[in-house]
């Protein structure tokens, strides 16, 4: 990857690889999930105890291969019965239902091994059958020019009965090209004891491992192109799919419209008639039903807008909670407020939250009237149907029902713009005469 950061932890949809790999694995509700590092270990475990707490982390300090790589996990795996499903931190699309024919192909083998079928075959182990039944797995590198013929090759995902799997290893040689422990050999290993393999296949794109920054890219257009297809299948409205970008976890209901160049962040409900309108960007946050957003804002984490809430064009919202039919419409930022329902918010208002130290809350009630370019310094509260002037600084309560206007008094000086530009004009000439 040529980076600092450990491979694993580079993302697609907002979420590292390695949580992808992790969220494949809950498909089959396991008893214990166990990451086992290697490069990076340290960054690896933190992201990992971010990500599920409940997630068990081993340390491979040498990297002596997959078998070597299951084998230090024992301990973390001691008192575990049933099967043991091995994926890959670097491999995210692996589906619920591949795992769960897996699980289903175990009634009639010992061993289940995930294969597929590439267009092109390259340097992928190879897996040799006889009808359904498995007989070995060859690595390319160790592979015969007849069994590199093979167009049927290895995921390296694999399942079989826990202690099976890790006394098999056991049995497991480091005497290839590599000179690595495969955890692929336990079939051969396991074929000598009289115990049964078999392959079940997926859709190539599942298998999809990411090794380079293209392969990132093209894993990051794979996933965008499937939660698209989700959301059109599941009753969305995308204007242009192909500019809408969602996170791995972005929620939207049935007759959302989602309208071009949109772009979510992690942690977005967006709930049924919402309407998400162009060049908006949307994270953590929550758009109740019938809103409106947009175009060109921003949504950021701890925003809550109620039903029918209307935020426009370069309005951002940050830990506000906007209630039923509040309208921000125009060049706001509301941030660390609440927001009564009908309140009306007029182009330019600022909720001055930050004193440079310690944040502070805005509170607006019910039906309140927010006069354009009003700033108003938190920690400050306007009552229900209270009304600001335009060009006001606040900074003290406003009572429901009042008015509040804190701006100087204007001045008129007839003539003086009249003899102001002159006496400018007058100037620039002698300046122009003397240059």
């Amino acid at each position: 990857m040529l980076s600092d950061t450990p491979k694993v932890l580079h993302e697609i949809a907002h979420a590292p690889l390695v949580a992808h790999a992790l969220q494949s694995a809950r498909a089959l509700a396991p008893e214990r999930l166990v990451v086992v590092t290697g490069h990076g270990a340290a960054q690896v475990e933190a992201a990992v105890s971010q990500i599920d707490p409940e997630v068990r982390t081993v340390r491979q300090t040498e990297q002596l291969g997959t078998g070597h790589a299951v084998s230090v996990a024992r301990t973390a795996l001691e008192g575990v019965t049933g099967d043991l499903v091995v994926l890959y931190g670097d491999t995210p699309f692996i589906s619920a239902e591949t795992l769960e024919a897996m699980a289903a192909a175990r009634a009639r083998a010992d061993i289940v091994v995930l294969g597929f079928e590439p267009e092109d075959a390259g340097r992928y182990g190879r897996l040799v059958t006889q009808g359904d039944q498995l007989m070995r797995i060859v690595e390319y590198k160790d592979a015969s020019p007849e069994e590199r013929n093979i167009g049927l090759v290895n995921s390296g995902v694999m399942m079989a009965d826990c202690a099976t799997m890790l006394a098999l290893i056991d049995g497991v040689s480091d005497d290839n090209a590599a000179g690595e422990y495969y955890l692929t050999d336990i079939v051969a290993v396991g074929a000598a004891k009289g115990l049964s393999a078999t392959v079940v296949t997926c859709d190539p794109e599942e298998t999809l491992g990411v090794n380079s920054r293209a392969d990132l890219a093209q894993a990051e257009a794979a996933f965008q192109a499937r939660a698209r297809a989700n959301a059109l299948s599941d009753g969305v409205t995308l204007l242009a799919p192909d500019t809408t970008y969602f996170a791995h976890d972005t929620i939207l209901g049935r007759d959302a419209v989602i309208e071009q160049n949109v772009v979510f962040g992690p942690g977005v409900t967006v709930e049924t008639g919402a309407t998400i309108r162009a060049f908006s960007h949307l994270e953590g946050c929550h758009v109740a039903r019938d809103a409106i957003v947009g175009p060109f804002a921003r949504l950021r984490p701890g925003a809550e807008l109620a039903e029918g809430v209307r935020v426009g064009n370069f309005v951002e919202i940050k830990n506000a909670a906007l209630s039923e039919g509040a309208k921000v419409n125009h060049l706001s930022y509301v941030g660390d407020a609440d927001v009564g329902a009908g309140a009306n918010l007029g182009a330019g208002t600022v909720t001055c939250n930050y004193d440079g130290v310690f944040k502070h809350r805005t509170t607006i009630g019910a039906d309140a009237f927010i006069g354009s370019d009003t700033m108003l310094v938190a920690p400050v509260t306007i009552g229900d149907g209270a009304m600001t002037a335009s060009g006001s600084t606040i900074t003290s309560d406003v009572p429901a029902g009042a008015l509040a206007v804190a701006r100087a008094q204007q001045v008129v000086k007839p003539g003086l713009a009249t003899r102001l530009m002159a006496r400018l004009r007058a100037l620039k000439a002698s300046q122009n005469e003397a240059d």
